[in-house]
């Protein structure tokens, strides 16, 4: 049931008594609770926030709407790490309910400066016209507390030929002083992104336009994201209202990239190639990067699209964040791959090999709902042109979830027409990409994540990713390869996972009928 606005725009404190416990132990009880990714305590989770390292750790905020599964009034929730696998849960990291948040703390970045932790956000202000009147606004925090809140926007208004869909400012360093990116909707609805320039974080100079090639490319651009790896600048973001074109584009909302020279300091022109896909799975959006200690690009995305509803909607909890990914470029291609750190979540390994002609196999104790699966496969020389190999995971009396090589096409396919309970089955149930020169190689190489109601595979070291919630049954565990139409070699290992430490049970800082600890 959708709910009303006066139920969608409550502050915690406005909860009824009792009303944040039943929605917890709700949400705790469900099946498909993941083990190791970041989830919500209950309540909606969406666009990562404020991804940072800071004080020897990483700083993690995310959006949540904690009284229901519909969005809301947004608050952002503060989780830390010093490995990018167990998660403190650090409690509220901005609250909303001001002036110039009265709707909601939308989504921003975070810099640090003078030893705090600076956060830049989207501050979603209503009228009594429900007309949308959206601030940038500025929060400071040690990283222990709650931000506090500027009490002026430090950008105040839109400016002349954008409409009010004008948010998610990414901020970054840039020589003595600073620039951010800025999604936004021209008033002919064309999506854009725009660059500001500041000295301080405090007074911002708009500097126009961000120019691409992209003269009308989607309605709007969200959570633009723009760093340099190598030599290569990189813009992501979020264009809202892209056509199918062939495998492309088949979400209701697409995320990708598109890499370039890099910006000159002063300069608004950016030079670059396609518009590029950054996974090649069902739900993936609204991704955030940072640099970590050693100067590695990490990204962290929302692991979930906007308008659509999902099985765990009525079970009182939505959504969950992306593991963390590693960035680099190969091939004039950004790669991802699962941050280092990960390993530390496995337990016993199994290792197996097959050959397989015209069968499957399952291997004793290969099986589960959390796990990391590596294999390689080789097909035989006679059958590198034709046949189809895979893997089957999730597997039940009923359920399967594929996902196969066609040698032919060199196409790879996530297939979750049979995983059980589907998110948004309107835009199909299976998704691919043809994979690029092989340069002589017969064997292709995947890498899954597995967790309760998810699945992650990365191909050969992170050239494409498929990311997808999963909600089959709790007994569907099974796991097995398949040879159709051909011979191939399998070569592989198993890692039960442990749970990570993810947040669990009622919200830190928060007591009983929804007050928030001062």
């Amino acid at each position: 049931m959708k709910m009303t606005k006066e139920q969608k725009y409550r502050l915690l404190e406005q909860a009824e008594p009792g009303e944040l416990e039943k929605l917890a132990a709700r949400a705790e009880s469900c099946e498909w609770r993941q083990s190791y990714h970041i989830q919500p305590h209950m309540g909606l989770l969406n666009d990562p926030n404020g991804f940072a390292f800071y004080g020897g750790k990483y700083h993690l905020f995310y959006q949540w709407f904690p009284l229901g599964t519909d969005h809301g009034m947004k608050y952002w929730y503060h989780v830390t790490s010093s490995d990018l696998a167990n998660w403190t849960d650090a409690g509220i990291g901005l609250e909303p309910g001001g002036p110039y948040d009265s709707h909601g703390a939308y989504s921003g970045s975070a810099i640090e400066k003078d030893g705090k932790l600076h956060l830049m956000y989207t501050g979603n202000v209503r009228d009594e016209n429900w007309v949308r009147h959206p601030y940038q606004c500025l929060a400071i925090t040690d990283g222990n507390s709650m931000g506090t809140k500027l009490e002026q926007p430090v950008i105040g208004s839109v400016p002349p030929g954008y409409t009010e869909h004008f948010r998610d400012p990414k901020v970054w360093r840039d020589g003595e002083g600073y620039r951010c990116v800025i999604g936004a909707q021209r008033d002919d609805l064309t999506g854009t992104a725009v660059l500001y320039r500041s000295n301080d974080l405090l007074d911002w100079t708009f500097e126009g336009e961000l120019q691409t090639s992209l003269s009308s490319f989607g309605y709007m651009w969200e959570c633009p994201d723009y760093f340099e790896l190598g030599d290569q600048g990189v813009l992501l973001f979020c264009p809202q209202g892209i056509q199918p074109d062939g495998e492309r584009f088949r979400n209701i909302y697409q995320s990708g990239y598109m890499l370039g020279k890099p910006l000159e300091s002063n300069g608004r022109n950016f030079e670059h190639g396609e518009f590029v896909e950054l996974d090649r799975g069902f739900d993936f959006y609204a991704p955030q990067t940072t640099k970590g200690p050693d100067g590695q690009r990490i990204l962290v995305g929302w692991m979930g699209l906007p308008d659509l509803e999902y099985p765990t909607d009525d079970k009182g909890w939505a959504h969950c964040l992306t593991l963390p990914r590693e960035l680099s470029l190969r091939n004039g291609k950004l790669i991802q791959r699962p941050a280092a750190g990960l390993i530390g979540l496995r337990d016993r390994e199994i290792e197996f090999s097959a050959e397989l002609n015209e069968e499957s196999r399952s291997f004793a104790g290969v099986e589960g709902t959390a796990y990391e699966l590596q294999v390689a496969i080789s097909p035989s020389a006679s059958d590198s042109k034709h046949g189809t190999f895979g893997i089957q995971f999730r597997t039940g009396e009923n359920e399967r979830t594929v996902l196969s090589y066609e040698a032919s096409s060199g196409r790879v396919t996530l297939d979750r027409s049979q995983s059980g309970a589907l998110p948004g089955p309107d835009y199909g149930t299976a998704r691919s990409c043809k994979l690029g020169d092989r340069h002589g190689s017969r064997t292709i190489e995947f890498r899954l994540f597995v967790d309760t109601s998810s699945v992650e595979v990365f191909v050969n070291d992170g050239e494409e990713t498929f990311t997808a919630r999963l909600f089959p049954d709790s007994a569907s565990t099974g796991i097995s390869l398949f040879a159709n139409g051909g011979t191939a070699a399998f070569k592989g290992s198993y890692w039960s996972l442990r749970e990570g430490s993810i947040p669990r049970g009622l919200p830190t800082g928060i007591l009983e009928h929804g007050k928030v600890k001062p």
